[in-house]
């Protein structure tokens, strides 16, 4: 069974790193990661691949650093997370009148709902990424989470559209392609980082993803085990660094450091008597910074990525108390000291660290299990689930060939040889015409030679 299932690799292009992860599903449906590597990434600011030369750079060092790990990985194929400030997304709705009425509704019939949805307008310069269906309905049904077995007329479906700048895709399709690697599929960061840290339990209860990456946080909001809105904020970690390297005057690898080691989240909880010594540069005096301040910094900054997680909250219209999962922060900036307190405080839900070792077989390295890496192992759950809709479909195509009755057969057989006498007398009605046809030509050229031969004479 293991040996069967496809090795699947997943490429988190972030702003402040790149990840490529190669992972495969054992017996019990766990990931085994056989390979990991990692590398500083340039040319990506807040999601966005701005220098493509320098992408490739940092995507290849990712690549050795994967191959170091397992030399005998071979990768072809990738899943790419996207995000960005560009990425916008609509609610729409689709239907389609079936022909079969008396026949029960098929996947490819869904997916032909879905497929027509590609068609939705949008803005020139957009280009949609992913359609992702929520409820259907089937005639006068109602909130069908899946309507395949059902009969009807008509069936239609709300539809959640994903999509992006035209431009953004194609600079991330063209750095993966240069490092002679395929994009299987563009897969939307807070999507994948859900699927690595979410079980079916927040699913069903109402749950809020909150991924804190370095350029972007991006929130996907599940209610009724449907997902229900998502939104890419445009600050993250990179914002909170360069806040404490404006207000505080160090550098900005000096303002990193003090944001892992000493950041909080909530000033009151910050020491008042504590101090940070930053060494000076060029034989400067020393510099000493309050902990306290580096704490209000921090605050300020987050407070506000959080407001607009409340905004959105706000604007999607499901009332708090109905989210009974919470908020689940993830990506690297959730490391921040007494971030659950601030949340819990700004938003008003209960709030938790999501780690990405939920879908994780035993034995894995301990770094991967931070919440950084949840987007990239989630790619990797995405592009299983992708493999294992490719297999359903082919077992449907199949399967209704071995469903046909004994009077069916008779049915079939008859119509067979209807149409075999239909194409016999086709067949001589045409060959006679053509031998017709070919006689009179025949005719003519032996016309016409004996006229030459007379002329010759």
């Amino acid at each position: 069974m293991n040996n069967e299932q496809p090795i699947i690799v997943g490429l988190d292009i972030g702003t402040t790193k790149i990840a490529a992860i190669a992972g495969r599903k054992n017996e019990y449906g766990k990931l085994e990661i056989l390979g990991f590597g990692r590398a500083n990434s340039n040319g990506v600011q807040h999601g966005m691949v701005l220098n493509i030369d320098q992408t490739i750079k940092a995507i290849q060092a990712a690549l050795e650093s994967c191959f170091a790990s397992n030399p005998d990985l071979e990768i072809n194929e990738v899943y790419v997370g996207i995000a960005g400030h560009h990425i916008k997304s609509l609610q729409t709705r689709g239907d389609i009148v079936r022909q079969h009425t008396e026949e029960e509704i098929s996947q490819v019939e869904i997916d032909q709902l879905i497929e027509n949805q590609y068609k939705t307008y949008i803005p020139a310069g957009d280009q949609i990424i992913d359609v992702i269906p929520q409820e259907f309905t089937v005639d006068n049904f109602q909130n069908i989470a899946n309507p395949i077995g059902y009969s009807g007329v008509k069936v239609g479906a709300n539809f959640h559209i994903i999509t992006g700048d035209r431009n953004a895709i194609r600079n991330i399709n063209r750095s993966v392609e240069k490092s002679n690697l395929k994009v299987k599929d563009l897969v939307l960061q807070p999507l994948a980082s859900a699927a690595s840290v979410m079980c079916e339990q927040d699913l069903e209860a109402g749950v809020v993803i909150v991924d804190i990456g370095g350029g972007t946080t991006d929130i996907a909001i599940f209610y009724e085990g449907v997902l229900k809105h998502t939104a890419v904020i445009p600050f993250g970690g990179e914002n909170i660094t360069n806040d404490i390297k404006t207000g505080l005057g160090v550098l900005k690898t000096q303002a990193e450091q003090m944001k892992v080691q000493f950041g909080s989240a909530l000033t009151d909880e910050a020491r008042s008597n504590a101090f940070i010594t930053i060494p000076g540069l060029r034989g400067m005096t020393p510099k000493e910074i309050s902990v306290q301040n580096l704490a209000k910094i921090i605050q300020a900054r987050m407070s506000e990525i959080l407001d607009f997680v409340t905004y959105h909250l706000n604007q999607v219209g499901i009332e708090k108390k109905l989210l009974n999962g919470g908020i689940i922060l993830t990506g690297g900036g959730s490391q921040l000291k007494h971030l659950i307190q601030l949340t819990e405080y700004i938003t008003g839900l209960d709030a938790r660290i999501g780690y990405p070792n939920e879908h994780l077989a035993s034995g894995h390295m301990e770094e991967l299990t931070k919440p950084m890496y949840a987007t990239c192992i989630g790619l990797i759950l995405k592009g299983y689930n992708v493999y294992e809709n490719e297999i359903e479909k082919q077992k449907y195509k199949v399967a209704p060939a071995k469903e046909i009755t004994a009077d069916q057969k008779t049915v079939t057989k008859t119509k067979h040889k209807e149409k075999g006498v239909d194409v016999v007398k086709t067949k001589k009605r045409s060959k006679s015409l053509k031998d017709f046809m070919d006689s009179i030509k025949g005719g003519l050229i032996e016309l016409f030679k004996e006229e030459e031969d007379e002329q010759f004479k």
